[in-house]
């Protein structure tokens, strides 16, 4: 495949200029790999994103019209339901599409604005997920450990609050993180080795310090990554804990029940975390971020819904009211 490097000549304009900066060459474009290097999978590969693609987009816009159209879904678990839908759907328009196109067009590059802005909305999406299936999890907790305070406890007014601290941190998280990436020069070469723009691929290509940036990669690793999994562990202790202690067994298979879909969710969503991203820039796999990419971007918004709906009769119910010919 042949790659190429659009560039331009930031000339100096002002003796100042002349005397604290040399001539240099800045990308403006980049090449995203995608998966060149197995050309003859590139139709199987189509026919695969593009059907999660469909059946993420449909399947998680039809969660969000369900429960804001059905009144008796109107609960903290289905509210925190609909933002982890809203989440998946912008995860998965952030890179689909350009993933699509590697796989049509011979060179598939993306404008550096446009690298940004991927890199943005994805982090801000996939971070997000990973705080909601936090405070998801301490819903799950309060609901089984606490069932005669839950409707204190989980509030209208602090659920709101709860989703909205949630969209708002993560979006500031990112703001910042997106701020440290563009104060980087990319000098060349130019040749992203992903599908989609992605952070320690553009640290291995910047020609300027990235020390400041490869910490905030480590903090927010330990912060979204590992203290968010450890707290989400926790309470599933608990909620393990009070689920042994009940004395029915049709009260220990509700418990489970109520919990058992976030449970595969949050399994699976941090294997794919912690299988590419819980290590240094210094060690990173392409084909295990690859790998990893095509798990949270793709796979999990498609399995999402499927998993919600499918394990859930009161979805399932509301989705058949909505639209009659899911009855058959």
């Amino acid at each position: 495949m042949k790659l190429w490097l659009e560039i331009h000549l930031i000339v100096p304009e002002t003796p100042f200029s002349l005397g604290t900066m040399s001539n240099q060459t800045l990308v403006t474009k980049f090449v995203l790999q995608g998966f060149s290097e197995h050309p003859e999978h590139h139709a199987l590969l189509f026919s695969c994103f593009l059907s999660l693609c469909s059946v993420a987009l449909t399947g998680n816009t039809l969660i969000i019209l369900a429960i804001a159209l059905n009144s008796g879904l109107h609960t903290p678990m289905y509210f925190f339901l609909f933002n982890l839908a809203t989440m998946d759907i912008i995860c998965a328009s952030s890179v689909m599409p350009k993933a699509l196109e590697g796989l049509v067009l011979e060179e598939n590059s993306i404008s550096y604005g446009g690298c940004m802005a991927q890199l943005y909305f994805l982090t801000w999406a996939a971070s997000s997920e990973l705080l909601l299936l936090t405070v998801m999890a301490y819903d799950r907790y309060a609901a089984i450990c606490h069932p005669l305070h839950y409707s204190t406890a989980m509030s209208k007014a602090f659920c709101g609050t709860l989703a909205a601290g949630v969209w708002a941190l993560c979006a500031f998280n990112t703001a910042v993180r997106a701020g440290l990436m563009l104060r980087l020069d990319f000098c060349g070469p130019d040749v992203i080795t992903h599908f989609f723009c992605e952070v320690p691929p553009l640290l291995l290509l910047s020609c300027s310090s990235t020390y400041v940036n490869s910490i905030m990669l480590v903090l927010a690793d330990a912060f979204y990554g590992i203290l968010n999994f450890l707290m989400t562990i926790v309470s599933y202790g608990f909620i393990i804990s009070s689920i042994l202690k009940m004395r029915t067994a049709e009260g220990k298979k509700k418990a489970f029940s109520i919990c058992s879909s976030h449970l595969i969710v949050v399994g699976m969503y941090y294997t794919a975390v912690f299988y590419a991203y819980i290590s240094p820039v210094s060690s990173y796999s392409t084909e295990k971020s690859k790998l990893a990419g095509v798990l949270y971007t793709m796979l999990s918004p498609t399995l999402n819904p499927l998993i919600y709906t499918l394990r859930n009769a009161e979805v399932k119910a509301a989705l058949r009211k909505l639209f009659p010919f899911f009855r058959n």
